[in-house]
């Protein structure tokens, strides 16, 4: 299958890139605005597995084309540039291509972090929004902490949390977060439950700047 990671120059763009490419044989493309920073970056990825004895063949493309060539289309982008994006590679979409976001909204104060959560409800209704009806959308990999996500000589047991409204497409998106050892998809419903989700991240990273060894936290539901 082929797996677009549109901003996949970026932290939990690598992650998922360079775990899909250890675990799995499906065919990633590395998307970025810049088309010379994605095949930069996917050269990288394709070297690094490559020290651990994984062939791999990762290309990259500048966004659309790294959507239109896809089956599923990760927005591993930050939550400003999330619309931007889809706009960018929206005629690349259709009904057949599976678009899943990760981003949360965030912003810091002399606390920590808070959950940003825009007029739409969530980032994943702003998404929602921006795409055509007839594409399908997942929420998933919000809650992953992309140092140790990229880390292949680290090992976890963490859960990702996925929604979404059409149920084929989510079960198509649980399915590949499970190739990747040591983490589990869990169902939490439809995309009106985004915010909840979504809220959790900074929870997490405010856990992690206040407590010694939990620097790489991440969740599971037992």
């Amino acid at each position: 299958m082929r797996i677009a990671l549109l901003g996949g120059t970026g932290d939990i763009g690598q992650g998922l890139a360079l775990r899909w490419g250890f675990h799995t044989d499906h065919e990633l493309l590395i998307g970025s605005r810049d088309p010379e920073k994605a095949r930069n970056k996917a050269e990288e990825y394709e070297t690094e597995l490559d020290s651990r004895g994984v062939e791999t063949n990762i290309k990259g493309f500048e966004n659309a084309m790294a959507a239109d060539r896809a089956r599923v289309v990760v927005l591993s982008v930050p939550a400003y540039h999330l619309v931007d994006t889809i706009d960018a590679v929206a005629d690349r979409l259709d009904e057949e291509t599976t678009v899943v976001t990760p981003a949360v909204g965030m912003k810091r104060d002399d606390d920590g972090l808070h959950y940003n959560r825009p007029g739409a409800g969530s980032v994943a209704a702003l998404a929602a929004d921006a795409l055509d009806d007839n594409v399908p959308l997942v929420g998933a990999f919000h809650n992953l902490p992309a140092g140790r996500l990229a880390n292949l000589d680290a090992d976890f047991e963490w859960d990702t949390l996925v929604f979404g409204d059409d149920d084929d497409a989510k079960g198509l998106v649980s399915d590949l977060a499970e190739e990747i050892a040591g983490l589990r998809a869990v169902d939490v419903g439809g995309l009106a439950n985004a915010a909840e989700v979504e809220a959790v991240t900074p929870l997490l990273i405010n856990i992690a700047m206040n407590n010694d060894g939990l620097h790489d936290l991440g969740v599971r539901f037992q």
